[in-house]
């Protein structure tokens, strides 16, 4: 990716959007030739020259000290992933070739896999930032099967899932617009920590050209955390699903997250879930009783 391109798209975009009235700038009268705050505004409430805004507009942020880049996002308003945005693109425009950032191990180990296995009542898989699904276990399989049966490509995407098979995903997402927002906002935020990683490249690619909604949404600039709150599922052997979710990056594995969904003991939803889990079962031994018969 075009880093420089990165940096100057997401700024603009961020100045675009804050009216000097939400900077607690003078509401001066005439036509703005502008959306939002010029740049000599920014940089005002910045605390820089204009020119050395101009620059970073222009997507040089390499050198930029921590208090330039607090004091810009403060002056942009910034959430806090957008912060974490802005210092990625900064950090990454003064690293050199040899010291990038290691990629996520494209495998996952087995004693992860054995905490997955180990979560018997509630679906927990681990994805990466591309959110490629790398592991999963038996009650997150049953969750997933249709992201699972939609490509045969291994490992399954969320993010291609959501965005080139949008029929199959609105019936599985029942909030499937915020859904499809989340999953380009988070792909960003991974391409600001990972600009160079070739797969990543490859899938915004890929993306950009089979769907116009995740052009739409690419083109936004948007960045977001995706770190707990809750999922409508319709599931086609249970029904509706309203479940929590919690994700944290796995310390031992930087780059990998691990996601787990529950519900409320005693919840519609926490007894669809034993539902799923011995309809699972009831699979699982079906499969073993007609194994003989196949050999």
């Amino acid at each position: 990716m075009d880093l420089r391109a990165e940096i100057r798209e997401f700024l603009r975009s961020r100045r675009a959007r804050i009216t000097p009235q939400e900077a607690g700038l003078p509401a001066y009268g005439g036509n703005r030739r502008v959306a939002g705050l010029r740049r000599e505004e920014v940089a005002m409430l910045a605390g820089v020259s204009v020119d050395y805004y101009v620059r970073m507009e222009r997507g040089s942020l390499a050198g930029a000290s921590e208090g330039v880049l607090d004091a810009l996002a403060n002056a942009l308003h910034l959430e806090d992933a957008e912060r974490d945005h802005l210092y990625a693109l900064a950090r990454e425009s003064g690293v050199s070739k040899g010291r990038r950032r290691k990629a996520a191990p494209p495998t996952v180990r087995p004693g992860v896999r054995q905490v997955l296995d180990a979560i018997g009542d509630a679906p927990a898989w681990v994805r990466n930032g591309r959110h490629d699904i790398l592991a999963m276990n038996t009650l997150a399989r049953a969750l997933y099967a249709p992201v699972l049966a939609s490509d045969p490509r291994r490992p399954a995407n969320t993010t291609r899932f959501i965005y080139q098979h949008p029929e199959a995903a609105r019936e599985l997402f029942v909030d499937y617009d915020r859904i499809a927002q989340d999953a380009a906002a988070m792909l960003r935020l991974e391409a600001g920590r990972n600009p160079h990683d070739q797969e990543l490249i490859t899938l915004v690619g890929e993306l950009s050209t089979q769907s116009e909604l995740f052009r739409q949404r690419w083109a936004s600039q948007d960045v977001r955390y995706h770190r707990s709150g809750r999922k409508r599922l319709r599931h086609p052997v249970v029904g509706l699903l309203d479940l929590d979710f919690e994700g944290m990056e796995l310390p031992s594995e930087p780059g990998l997250n691990l996601n787990i969904y529950t519900a409320a003991e005693g919840t519609p939803t926490s007894d669809a879930l034993k539902l799923l889990a011995s309809w699972v079962a009831d699979q699982d031994e079906l499969l073993t009783e007609e194994a003989p018969a196949r050999t």
